[in-house]
């Protein structure tokens, strides 16, 4: 069993190397690149990786480009803000070297935010399908969070070992996340499936996220992070539910 690692990325050449570094031992690095315009084709391709250049197109497609492109049917598929821990690195190379026992894993992903890994608010453990046969799955191409689809009958399995995610940078690009990508996409997702709101779940959509985060799911155990992932959770839906409405009250065409 042979496993490619791929990794797809636009102007990351603060994060591509220890993303590919993370994955040194798969039997292949695939780096799919949206035309950066920094040196992150240069530090992937210094590193080993084999180098695919490709317009954007979408985070699933774009994904789905990589594990294609891949020479292994296996594939590990990683974000450039993420990286494999160690233990998680361990048990991936037991699987190959003693042959899978499963079509596709499940991965715990823990992020960290404002410097504390966050294992509360909602946060964790957040599974993630990444390591998968590519001749039984595929990523779906959806609005919003992208993920792969395996085929029916397909067993998957769960891992223990950590994928670490660095997705934020700071508060304010939090809000920036929520404000141009997250609420935006997620009151599209809405608007198409037929959805609507309403005054009620405008107001109530924020606070009703915030408590469930910041006292049901225990944010308050992560500290002023704990605090800001909640507040954000309500900002996230807030926003949503607004984007919503304004997307149902347009004048028609």
């Amino acid at each position: 069993m042979k496993i490619s690692a791929v990794i797809i990325c636009f102007n990351e050449e603060k994060n591509i190397a220890d993303a590919v570094e993370s994955v040194r031992w798969a039997d292949e690095i695939v780096v799919v690149d949206s035309e950066s315009t920094d040196r992150t084709r240069e530090i992937a391709s210094e590193l080993g990786a084999r180098v695919l250049v490709r317009a954007w197109t979408g985070f699933a497609p774009q994904k789905e480009f990589a594990v294609r492109s891949a020479s292994n049917d296996w594939v590990f598929s990683l974000d450039a803000d993420e990286r494999v821990s160690p233990e998680l690195a361990k048990e991936i190379i037991a699987i190959r070297e003693r042959g899978p026992q499963a079509d596709a894993f499940r991965i715990p992903r823990l992020s960290i935010y404002l410097g504390r890994a966050i294992r509360h608010g909602g946060w964790y453990p957040d599974r993630q399908l990444r390591l998968f046969d590519r001749r039984k799955g595929c990523w779906k191409d959806v609005i919003v969070h992208e993920s792969v689809e395996m085929d029916a009958g397909s067993i998957i399995a769960d891992l223990s070992g950590e994928l670490i995610h660095y997705s934020v940078g700071d508060v304010a690009h939090h809000h920036r996340m929520i404000g141009e990508r997250y609420a935006p996409l997620a009151a599209e997702k809405l608007y198409s499936e037929g959805r609507t709101t309403s005054l009620f779940h405008i107001a109530a959509a924020g606070p009703a996220s915030f408590v469930r985060s910041y006292l049901l799911k225990m944010g308050f155990l992560d500290g002023v992070p704990g605090l800001a992932v909640a507040a954000f959770a309500g900002y996230n839906s807030f926003l949503k539910h607004l984007l919503l409405w304004e997307k149902q009250n347009r004048p028609g065409p």
